[in-house]
């Protein structure tokens, strides 16, 4: 967790997009790594993936602040809003048995579940404390609402996959919001 591989290219890049949240969730074979590593040098082989979340975004935000030069690099964070929890309808008004497999219309809803995540509560109070502007492409709640934008219900996979979304939909809302935040100055 204190070291960041590439971390000498990353700093000659005029635009850096980060996000992390997705590879928090997993365990298991599909976990992308054997041991943890904490800020203190002590290894572990799991912990609590909320504190281990924060704890790498800490580090992080410390390389950022650090290291890149507002004036050549504006910096991005997508966080877990990317993947919101499209696996049990009743965060939709349908029963939890439901998926978004079966979906292919956004939702029309005045009211869904709409709370900032824990991790997303973490993200924004880390951002909040950089000394660096970092521009956090907060489309969580956007996102909660295109449970018909997966791409399980199109491609005849037989399970839900509500981490990989369809073109064009909802990816290409997402770019517009970045495009539009590439426009703006960030360095204010």
């Amino acid at each position: 967790m204190k070291s960041l591989k590439s971390g000498e290219i990353w700093k000659q890049m005029d635009v850096l997009i980060f996000n992390s949240w997705l590879w928090w969730t997993r365990t298991g074979p599909q976990q992308p790594w054997d041991y943890i590593e904490k800020l203190d040098g002590e290894v572990v082989k799991d912990m609590n993936r909320i504190s281990a979340f924060e704890m790498v975004m800490r580090s992080w935000a410390q390389w950022v602040d650090k290291e890149i030069d507002p004036n050549k690099t504006k910096v991005f964070y997508q966080g877990e809003s990317a993947s919101p929890y499209h696996y049990r309808g009743n965060y939709w008004g349908k029963s939890a048995d439901t998926n978004c497999k079966s979906e292919f219309i956004p939702l029309n809803e005045t009211m869904i579940f709409t709370t900032p995540s824990q991790c997303t509560n973490i993200t924004k109070n880390i951002l909040s404390q950089m000394s660096k502007h970092v521009y956090l492409l907060d489309i969580e709640t956007l996102s909660r609402f295109r449970v018909d934008g997966h791409v399980s219900g199109y491609n005849g996979y037989n399970g839900t996959d509500c981490a990989h979304w369809c073109l064009a939909g909802v990816p290409d809302t997402w770019n517009s919001i970045l495009y539009a935040a590439l426009l703006q100055d960030n360095n204010n």
